[in-house]
């Protein structure tokens, strides 16, 4: 029963921050529309100087509409996913989705691994053109990491239950 409860608040906070990615992901690429515009539109007049700006923060911007859009993709199973099988249903369906979310779970480790380091890399440095602090766009890396641990953990779980318990929970 515990676990039942814990396994359900953790599948609560899952999704809340699945829609907060969501929400995120539209408004960086809302956010993205301007940049570009300002570069389309100083390239072509002469009423606006050319943004050196634009095209870092640009930059900046796809970068991270990229990693969260790859966050959203492996919460929705749209991430990762080559179905060979697809009429495949229970059991069968979770021993192969267990093989690949090993995988997945290895690739996030690394991510989130490896991208803390590349958050301390950039700790002190600063963009060239716009001065941002480039641990800002290092930060995505981790954060990527974490995500898919989190989202792939809860899958594996939900495969492991379903394998051994004979239902999809």
């Amino acid at each position: 029963m515990r676990e039942a409860g814990i396994r359900h608040a953790v599948h609560r906070m899952a999704e809340f921050y699945s829609r907060f990615l969501s929400l995120l992901l539209a408004l960086s690429v809302l956010i993205l529309v301007f940049p570009v515009t300002l570069q389309i539109f100083a390239r072509f007049t002469d009423f606006l100087p050319h943004y050196i700006w634009t095209e870092e923060m640009a930059r900046f911007l796809l970068v991270w509409t990229i990693m969260i859009g790859a966050m959203v993709g492996l919460k929705e199973g749209i991430h990762f996913n080559v179905d060979l099988w697809p009429t495949l249903h229970g059991r069968a369906r979770a021993a192969l989705d267990l093989v690949s979310g090993v995988f997945v779970l290895i690739f996030a480790a690394a991510f989130f691994w490896y991208g803390i380091e590349f958050v301390d890399f950039a700790w002190f440095r600063i963009s060239e053109l716009a001065e941002l602090p480039l641990w800002l766009i290092h930060l995505a890396w981790p954060l990527l990491g974490f995500s898919w641990l989190l989202f792939g953990g809860l899958k594996f779980y939900d495969d492991l239950k379903t394998l051994f318990g004979g239902e999809a929970p």
